[in-house]
């Protein structure tokens, strides 16, 4: 697997497209810290990569890994310091284009204009804003970036309390032991997903939280819980395409899953580092599915109190 490469700067340009935030505005950010979680002599864990060619974009508190051939990001990932949450006003605030790369590597608003697809955050906007008062408002205005983005149908984005608050569960779980979480988010990519505007629009997502559990004798252990959802039928219904052929089952609408960390790091080719061997699940749920899902070991949830944590 190649190494990651380097985010590469472009000089200033002349001229900034309007909606395009400054570049001076991005400058100094340090992104996601892979040592934000386990410290000291535990394993890090690292920023995910799929062995293409990526360009790593850091933001305040999270980090966006771009897919230029794609022109969206291959995964993101955030550090949470529940402890340290603040809230902060959206209001005025609009999606700019980061002017770190080239606008044909990032997905703009002409993907989303006059269609049911929304500008879906990948890092949620409420996830990287803590620390102190200037911290915090920067890092609200970092998650409308573009490279944050992905086409989600507007009743997938809207709709899924659970799957957009499954930060909110994992972190309640996880401040019983420890008030910092690192969640992992992204598209899972298909050669055939279907092409709209140059952009191929992704069918299904995936999220895998990491925290820590003070398990042993040993002190704090990492744990970690993946889950998946499915847009298919909505992403069909905007594109009003033909459904195609799919390598695992059809899911369904409006349907979240946990599902094994590795099953996430197959479907991605992403290598997710130690959240692999810290999944939760495996050790408590047993090896069959749900009959009918046809994917074994994956998890229908549909409430908080359902998930393996």
């Amino acid at each position: 697997m190649s190494e990651t490469p380097t985010a590469q700067v472009p000089g200033t340009a002349t001229g900034i497209v309007a909606g395009t935030a400054a570049a001076a505005d991005l400058t100094g950010r340090a992104g996601y810290d892979p040592a934000f979680l386990v410290p000291g002599p535990l394993v890090p864990v690292p920023l995910p990569v799929d062995g293409t060619e990526v360009v790593v974009l850091p933001y305040t508190h999270f980090s966006v890994v771009l897919r230029p051939d794609r022109r969206l990001a291959a995964a993101t990932v955030v550090a949470v310091d529940g402890a340290a949450l603040r809230d902060v006003d959206r209001d005025g605030q609009g999606w700019f284009l980061d002017p770190r790369v080239g606008p044909d590597a990032q997905a703009g608003a002409e993907l989303y204009s006059r269609n049911d697809f929304d500008r879906g955050h990948l890092v949620r906007r409420r996830d990287p804003v803590w620390g102190g008062p200037d911290e915090a408002r920067r890092a609200n205005s970092d998650t409308f970036s573009y490279a944050n983005a992905a086409p989600q149908a507007s009743g997938f984005n809207q709709s899924l309390e659970l799957w957009l608050g499954l930060e909110d569960h994992v972190l309640a779980h996880a401040r019983e032991h420890d008030a910092r979480l690192v969640v992992v988010t992204g598209p899972v990519f298909a050669a055939d997903d279907p092409r709209y505007r140059g952009v191929q629009v992704p069918r299904r997502f995936f999220k895998v939280a990491g925290y820590l559990l003070d398990d042993g004798p040993g002190g704090p252990a990492l744990a970690s819980a993946g889950f998946v959802l499915d847009q298919t039928p909505l992403v069909e219904e905007v594109l009003r395409s033909e459904a195609r052929a799919q390598d695992v089952p059809e899911l369904g609408a409006f349907r979240t899953f946990q599902v094994p960390v590795a099953d996430v790091a197959e479907l991605t080719a992403l290598d997710l580092g130690p959240l692999v061997p810290a999944d939760r699940m495996p050790a408590l749920v047993p090896a069959a599915a749900a009959e009918g899902d046809g994917v074994p070991m994956w998890r229908p949830v549909t409430a908080p109190g359902e998930l393996l944590l």
